[in-house]
């Protein structure tokens, strides 16, 4: 069949766009049920401290008060699961309560849940309450926690959580012996708060024999399962989720958290329907946080500066508690260690450590970005060291695309990509020749113009299993039941494309339908760049065999073979000839049984797709301020086959932002005096502006993927994965032209570079 002018490969605009761009979006904080009663969490102030509650008494005859769950309310409740542990590795999981009972474990940890019939009358109760507070010695910060004698998190366990290794340590060790140069690089990896537009929230309903939580998610089945299966500890029939509108996710989203079990309760006891919706600072300290790794990654090279093995120790800091899937996260990044590089060996070692802290989960690209920022730091640095260039030392090391497949020391198997023909596509994109005549003038005006290279690889796009239910409507349109989520993605555009393929409807057409587990059976939700890669083939397979059985059942109607029947503009033809019926008129023929008129089909698969590309930022510096300007970025991407080149951008342009972000100003702060979150709201905590952004410069060089169905892969993380290294090399690069600087820790802040350039500058007058 053709190619559909609605279908993959097209650049068709968001068809979701229109209502939100006018305000008719439906997010968690719109929904009111009649009689909604609004909820508080009552939040530690201390990092570590056993506490008591005062009495309650004239706290719940406040005007307006409800309800005031304590940790003894709640102490049927089960604790929030860990999925996320590692195979064969023994952790030990700690209770992860719905309420705290006696010990908080770090500042925002929750203590009661008020219940009111307004929100300021919660507020107000829930600052009545006295707390008497008991403080325990705290420990901040992953290292400081394995340090011998170091405050224990929990007293019946070090602050160790896990260790585990993996790759051939013996190997590895010969490598070294026989090396020629060893080169070391220690990162810090810092700890970030995920900023969506609208915080988390939940209303919880109860009728008499269901909960109803409407809700902010990357995946209702997956919030679903966990609250009413494991915390409530019910059937999950008696339990419904929505999620409607969500402003992003950032796999945030993705975890269940206290406060909707908590509203859930609250719903049955108050007889009402209970709504929670998060501040901005209450999201600081109650949602989990992303990343804080501290790594060291040591290069054995040879004469000729080709790697020979490579050797990584990394602390991850998983904080109080172990959140959902918080230990699986820096395994992810351990699996892609050597990044895109031929190096025959490696051995990783891996810890986690508890600290008096806000638990750490995935953020996007969950444990990749780790991976390549070490990776790629590492290799930077022994570029410097050996006295090659960053692009040469790359062209030395990548794997070539003669080697494909090819399976890394930590046992990946890269099935498709050309790591050098992207480099060189974004070398030639941004002028490298042209590099040190720009320099010059730049040095002309007073400033350092730097340039920095990054390689990526990351392994993605294969969480499922994902069914998809396609079913042709009365009026001539198709509805899509599917269980991932959009949290921003254009889901409803690109799951319509991929109907468009088969069907050739235009978007406006396709119904596509997420967020509810009473229409939907299943779903994997939204996470590790999957919803094409996995949801995506789902689709395309269902509605495949939909059009099958419309062309059989529209053989009947026209009297033709099916095998002389075309589809084209929402119908079925005969071949050559004028004679046709149209969708609407199929679905209403005597034979047109609801069997014939949907199809469902899923995919789940073992083998996740390689994305990879090469970024390439080249930004100035004023040595008077230590501020930093990005001049021009280029990023060449390998995605297999572009669904929506316009979606596509959108989708690397704003990992490129989070990317700048983490790299140059984010930065999520603990005074390890007193355990208190200091970067707790936007006047302490820096996001970048739209003004923090160059002009992208994109481009697709792909290979299809030969582990997906549809020859994809996974995008969703990729911007914020090469960005960082990127911009980071490139402000190094422009430090070390001028004042032999060589290591700088994200975020490369305006005072953080000026710091350096004025000891660089002390140093030389000395």
């Amino acid at each position: 069949m053709a190619g559909m002018k609605f279908g993959f490969g097209q650049p068709l605009t968001r068809k979701e766009d229109d209502p939100l761009l006018r305000g008719a979006g439906r997010y968690v904080a719109d929904v009111w049920p009649d009689n909604t009663l609004h909820a508080v969490v009552l939040r530690s102030t201390h990092a570590h401290a056993n506490f008591t509650l005062g009495d309650l008494t004239a706290v719940k005859a406040m005007k307006g008060v409800r309800l005031v769950l304590t940790g003894k309310d709640t102490a049927e409740l089960g604790p929030l699961p860990t999925p996320g542990v590692l195979e064969g590795v023994d952790i030990k999981v700690p209770h992860y309560p719905i309420l705290a009972l006696d010990v908080v474990r770090h500042v925002g940890d929750a203590m009661a849940f008020v219940v009111a019939d307004t929100l300021a009358q919660a507020k107000d109760a829930a600052e009545a309450i006295s707390v008497d507070y008991e403080p325990l010695p705290h420990v901040i910060g992953a290292i400081a926690a394995l340090e011998p004698g170091a405050p224990q998190v929990w007293p019946d366990r070090p602050n160790l959580s896990f260790e585990t290794t993996l790759g051939d340590e013996a190997a590895t060790k010969q490598a070294f012996a026989g090396a020629a140069r060893t080169v070391s690089t220690t990162i810090i990896n810092q700890r970030l708060v995920t900023n969506y537009m609208d915080t988390r929230g939940v209303i919880a309903e109860y009728d008499g024999e269901r909960y109803t939580l409407t809700l902010g998610s990357q995946g209702s089945h997956i919030i679903r399962d966990i609250i009413c299966g494991d915390v409530l500890k019910l059937p999950l029939d008696k339990m419904r989720v929505i999620t409607p509108d969500v402003g992003g996710g950032f796999g945030t989203k993705l975890f269940p958290y206290r406060e909707y079990a908590l509203a859930a309760v609250a719903a049955e006891k108050t007889k009402k329907p209970v709504r929670w919706i998060a501040d901005r600072s209450e999201h600081f300290l109650g949602d989990s946080h992303g990343r804080d790794n501290i790594s060291t990654a040591t290069l054995a090279i040879d004469d000729k500066g080709k790697f020979l093995a490579l050797d990584i120790d990394i602390v991850a800091d998983m904080g109080a508690y172990l959140s959902c899937y918080g230990p699986y996260i820096p395994w992810l990044g351990v699996g892609m260690a050597t990044g895109t590089y031929d190096i025959p060996v490696c051995h990783v070692r891996l810890r986690a450590a508890y600290t008096n802290t806000v638990p750490v989960d995935a953020y996007r690209g969950a444990g990749r970005p780790e991976a390549s920022y070490l990776i790629e730091r590492a290799v930077d640095t022994a570029a410097r060291e050996l006295g090659m260039t960053q692009d040469a030392v790359r062209r030395k090391n990548l794997i070539k695309p003669k080697a494909l497949p090819y399976t890394t020391p930590t046992g990946k198997t890269y099935d498709s990509g050309d790591f050098a023909g992207t480099m060189a596509r974004a070398q030639e994109l941004i002028g490298w020749p042209g590099f040190a005549k720009r320099a010059t003038a730049s040095k002309r005006a007073g400033k350092l113009l730097g340039i920095g290279l990054a390689s990526y690889v990351e392994a993605c796009g294969a969480n499922g299993p994902e069914t998809a239910h396609v079913a042709l409507d009365r009026d001539g349109g198709v509805t899509v039941l599917i269980g991932s989520q959009s949290t921003g993605q254009g889901h409803q555009t690109s799951y319509a494309q991929l109907v468009a393929e088969r069907l050739d409807l235009p978007p406006e057409r396709v119904r596509v339908i997420q967020g509810d587990t009473d229409k939907i059976k299943t779903g994997a939700g939204t996470g590790g760049s999957s919803s094409i890669p996995v949801g995506g083939v789902s689709v395309d397979r269902a509605t495949t065999t939909l059009a099958e059985q419309l062309k059989d059942l529209a053989a009947d109607a026209l009297e033709a073979s099916a095998g002389d029947l075309e589809i084209a503009d929402g119908a079925i033809k005969v071949v050559g000839t004028d004679k046709a019926i149209s969708f609407a008129d199929l679905a209403s023929h005597p034979k047109a049984t609801p069997e014939i008129l949907s199809a469902s089909k899923d995919f789940s698969t073992d083998l996740p797709t390689f994305p990879n590309g090469t970024h390439i930022a080249e930004i100035e510096i004023d040595p008077e301020t230590g501020n930093t300007e990005i001049i021009k970025y280029v990023v060449v991407d390998d995605f297999g086959a572009t669904l929506n080149p316009l979606l596509l951008a959108g989708q690397v342009h704003g990992g490129l932002v989070q990317g700048i972000g983490q790299a140059l100003m984010e930065d999520t702060v603990y005074d390890v005096s007193s355990g208190q979150l200091l970067s707790a709201s936007f006047m302490d905590y820096a996001m970048p502006h739209a003004s923090d952004s160059p002009s992208f410069v994109f481009e697709t060089r792909n290979t299809p993927c030969k582990n997906n169905p549809l020859g994809v892969k996974g995008a969703g993380e990729a911007g914020a994965i090469g960005s960082c290294p990127a911009v980071i090399h490139a402000v190094i690069d422009a430090l070390d032209r001028s004042f032999g600087i060589r290591h700088i820790d994200m975020p490369a802040t305006p005072h953080k570079i000026w710091s350096l350039i004025q000891q660089a500058r002390k140093s030389t007058a000395a």
